[in-house]
């Protein structure tokens, strides 16, 4: 009895904890906090100086002793009190009613290991959660697309965020067969600053191959060709410069990652119990997460694997979207959250 009051009382929260970005849900409320999972830090006093958007706008713009770091990598939490801090600001931040501590699902990369998911579990609680449920990326991706995941029917989801791409076959309220791959946005950020450097003899910074990447980035050749300005410091003489780069060389710079993430899916799909295969070539594959966005990915697979291949609506909430879903409907989704030695689903 006490536990439903408590259940009615508090404002149940859905967290995507991303490498990139983290995003929250409030039950009855919807999405409320969209932020760059970056936290500053002045290393002389330990203080949180900003979370989030503030914090993200520090990057690479401050003093020595005040830095700005993203506490997850690969979806993973790798540094556990900054992320707790990061989670208990978000979750504060997303909550009106304070005085019941909130039930949490908290999204975690297909894959992770038990060690992994106490983590999450412990800064969760740590950041004033009452209950704790973990459910897989995918999975949520998955129902946050309204696939019809507890069904007998093969659903494919590949959700590519800031870390990790996930590719992962869905049937009957699991997950048939997953695959984990540490090559996604961040890698491709990466990509694009070794190049630029290696063809330019130009240093540039995060933020800058991200804009370069959203602004005319691509995995198959664009109708139109574009270009765009790109801003550093030339390694040869140490003076600002600006260059000018097109899409097709951006796209030759990311070309070795993405050839990768479709590979990872065409052996998922040779993997694949026939059965669920033939449910596929009829429903296709699905594409979540920031890196769906990245312009003729969905071509490129498509004309890889000969299935139709689509992008979910708003790809970059999905996950957030399908673990609002499962908190709004705890008792009849209970079978899709993940079972650790520390947790078992509601009954």
């Amino acid at each position: 009895m006490l536990n439903k009051i408590l259940n009615f009382l508090s404002e149940d929260i859905a967290i995507d904890l991303g490498t990139a970005n983290t995003e929250v849900y409030v039950r009855g409320r919807g999405i409320v906090i969209q932020e760059p999972s970056v936290v500053a830090i002045n290393q002389k006093t330990g203080q949180i100086l900003a979370v989030g958007i503030e914090a993200k706008k520090m990057v690479g713009r401050t003093p020595s002793h005040i830095v700005a770091i993203r506490p997850l990598k690969s979806g993973v939490i790798s540094d556990f009190e900054t992320t707790e801090q990061m989670l208990k600001y978000f979750i504060e931040k997303a909550r009106k009613r304070k005085f019941v501590g909130p039930r949490v699902i908290v999204g975690i990369p297909w894959g992770v290991t038990e060690v992994e998911k106490k983590a999450v579990l412990d800064a969760s609680k740590s950041a004033g959660a009452r209950e704790v449920f973990l459910i897989e990326e995918p999975m949520a991706a998955a129902i946050g697309a309204r696939l019809p995941v507890q069904e007998p029917v093969g659903n494919f989801i590949v959700d590519i965020g800031g870390g990790t791409a996930e590719v992962a076959v869905i049937s009957l309220g699991g997950v048939v067969l997953g695959k984990s791959l540490r090559i996604a946005g961040d890698k491709l950020n990466e990509d694009i600053i070794r190049y630029i450097q290696d063809e330019y003899n130009l240093l540039i910074g995060e933020r800058m191959a991200e804009t370069v990447k959203i602004a005319i980035g691509s995995a198959y050749p664009l109708k139109e060709k574009k270009e765009f300005p790109v801003r550093g410091r030339n390694l040869v003489t140490g003076l600002p410069e600006e260059i000018i780069v097109s899409d097709e060389e951006i796209r030759k710079a990311i070309e070795k990652s993405v050839r990768q993430i479709v590979n990872e899916i065409k052996a998922t799909l040779d993997e694949t119990p026939p059965e669920l295969v033939a449910d596929i070539m009829v429903n296709g594959i699905y594409l979540s997460g920031g890196g769906a966005l990245l312009k003729g990915l969905d071509i490129l697979i498509q004309k890889e694997t000969k299935i139709p291949t689509k992008v979910v609506d708003d790809p970059m909430t999905a996950v957030v979207r399908g673990a609002g879903i499962v908190l709004e409907n705890l008792d009849e989704l209970e079978e899709v959250l993940v079972e650790t030695k520390e947790l078992k689903p509601p009954k």
